[in-house]
């Protein structure tokens, strides 16, 4: 694999630790660049929930690049142990909250609401999850600010998940994905 590290920002050129095993499988360079050249400075001095933190690389980026804050969740304690620890390599545990704990559980019962962006990229093994976490936020439209964005990672297109079976309608002007 890769080294992962911040591409841009005040934190550029940081190394970031990855979590071992297979659990999680880090955003690459080119991925995370594609995300942040779309998000351009939309970035600066937003909120940010990131569903599935794993390595913490996008949140952490987005706080490089100017973020004003970022959530993350993650159920698995290495994943916890390695956010943390990219946090203080990168200087922005200030700007950051780490919770052990299920994003399911969190879009149905949130600490705040109002994120400007929300990040949902589930583990690629769990195939279901980014459709069951979409659901959950177009049941729980406040969790996202009314001209907020979300950015799901791997939407999988196979026949057991067909897109145009879903129905979203998570942002004011209803950019969503009907069918």
């Amino acid at each position: 694999m890769a080294t992962l590290r911040v591409i841009s920002g005040s934190a550029k050129g940081k190394r970031l630790k990855t979590v071992p095993g297979d659990s999680t499988r880090p955003i690459t360079d080119q991925v995370k660049e594609a995300l942040f050249n779309i998000l351009a400075d939309e970035v600066l001095d937003i909120d940010i929930l990131d569903l599935f933190g794993g390595t913490g690389a996008v949140g952490i980026e987005a706080l490089s690049r100017g973020a004003n804050s970022v959530l993350f969740l993650d159920t698995s304690h290495q994943a916890i142990k390695v956010i943390k620890d990219n946090l203080q390599t990168t200087k922005f545990s200030q700007q950051a909250t780490v919770i052990r704990g299920d994003a399911f559980a969190y879009i149905q019962n949130p600490s705040r609401l109002g994120y400007d962006l929300i990040y949902v990229a589930p583990p690629p093994q769990y195939k279901d999850m980014w459709e069951k976490a979409m659901r959950l936020l177009d049941e729980n439209p406040d969790l996202l600010h009314d001209d907020g964005r979300l950015s799901c990672k791997s939407i999988p297109l196979n026949g057991r998940n067909k897109i145009t079976k879903t129905s979203l309608s998570l942002t004011a002007e209803n950019m969503a994905i009907r069918n």
